[in-house]
């Protein structure tokens, strides 16, 4: 049954001949018994003929068949044919023109000439001579099936605007959920290169630093030597852990149940963090203060980061006898963040333009990290000497 509907679907011109056919059948059956001249029969003939392929080709030509409806209407009026079976054309041609895709003024013009057909039909031929009422009320019958047939029409195109609007909107929809995808993918590729900015920073510059020790005591103290590279391979094992963690998550399709698929870092690991540069030879003093508890993970990263970055930069731009103090306070709808050192600092543009140093975007990165959780961040020199940082993150989820 489903394969006969959608035959008929794909082919409405041949459904249509098969209804203009039978029309052509009856109407040609009507015209032989009812009229009763041959004069009249041949005068009824062409109406017939032409309404018939009103029927048949009104899907294909609809405005066309209108106005040979319409020429057909004149030319019974003006021949007196009476109306015969051929004329319910005329209603089917009145609905596909308030169905289809046409323009309005068309539709409008089509509803005026069918509410038109019956007063006209009923002064050229009327009923009963002798009762006007008859007259009347004959005429008002026939003006409704015109006006069915085109509200009915009208119903159907205003279905087909609605699904095609909805068709169209939900396109758009599905555009704008591939776009807000690809943001998504790009905000997860800043993230990811975020923090590898932070691995690599912190991890190479301690591994610097511990190569450049051991090559200097080598011969004198082969043991801090030995210490030094064990610190330089940890250190390389844990970045590369880290790494591979952060590159797992653009392999789609791949499992990540590695070991070395680690736990992003919190801020319990932040006592982890000063040792182990305080094991490179920096001098750093690390306090909490308030009472300790949970955080949003995303607090918790950023917290991490922060502190990792700004003892790298120490590191880098202190010089040789700086030192470093770190504090973590806890308020009751934030947490505190000040880092400060007691070196040279690094240039003045480094925080001046925000971190753009030309060689890395360390103040960049914090900066962002701490606008994505709604913190605050201040950086620059601190009186006396030194470099500060200070960042208050919120600890509502």
């Amino acid at each position: 049954m489903q394969r006969l509907y959608d035959f008929l679907r794909r082919h409405p011109t041949g459904v249509d001949s098969f209804w203009a056919v039978l029309l052509f059948g009856m109407a040609m059956l009507q015209v032989a018994g009812s009229y009763n001249t041959t004069r009249e029969r041949l005068i009824a003939a062409p109406t017939v003929f032409a309404l018939c392929a009103v029927v048949s080709l009104r899907r294909r030509w609809t405005v066309p068949m209108l106005w040979l409806t319409v020429g057909t209407g004149a030319y019974q009026l003006a021949t007196g044919s009476q109306p015969n079976l051929a004329n319910l054309a005329m209603l089917v041609v009145l609905y596909t023109v308030a169905a289809g895709d046409v323009p309005r003024w068309i539709s409008r013009t089509a509803l005026g000439l069918g509410l038109l057909a019956a007063p006209v039909s009923g002064l050229r031929w009327g009923v009963d001579k002798n009762d006007a009422y008859a007259d009347v009320f004959f005429i008002l019958m026939l003006i409704v099936p015109f006006a069915l047939a085109w509200v009915l029409g009208d119903s159907l195109r205003t279905r087909r605007a609605y699904y095609a609007q909805l068709i169209e909107r939900n396109q758009r929809l599905e555009g704008e959920r591939a776009a807000q995808a690809k943001i998504a993918v790009a905000a997860e590729r800043a993230r990811i290169a975020r923090e590898l900015h932070d691995v690599v920073a912190h991890n190479v510059s301690v591994m610097v630093v511990q190569a450049d020790g051991a090559a200097y005591v080598m011969d004198v103290a082969p043991e801090q030597a030995k210490e030094a590279l064990q610190t330089i391979s940890g250190t390389g094992r844990q970045a590369l852990a880290e790494m591979r963690r952060l590159l797992g998550v653009l392999r789609t399709g791949e499992p990540q149940e590695s070991e070395d698929y680690v736990p992003q870092p919190d801020v319990e690991q932040i006592e982890v963090l000063v040792e182990q540069v305080r094991a490179a030879g920096l001098t750093v003093d690390f306090k909490v203060e308030g009472s300790p508890r949970p955080l949003p993970t995303g607090v918790e990263l950023t917290a991490y980061r922060i502190v990792q970055e700004a003892l790298t930069n120490t590191r880098k731009h202190g010089g040789p006898d700086a030192g470093a103090s770190v504090r973590l306070v806890y308020f009751d709808d934030g947490l505190g963040l000040l880092v400060e050192d007691t070196g040279r600092g690094a240039a003045h543009e480094l925080y001046e333009d925000g971190g753009a140093d030309g060689a890395g975007h360390g103040l960049i990165g914090m900066r962002e990290r701490v606008g994505m959780v709604g913190g605050t961040l201040d950086a620059g020199p601190r009186p006396g000497g030194g470099f500060r940082i200070s960042a208050l993150l919120p600890l509502k989820k």
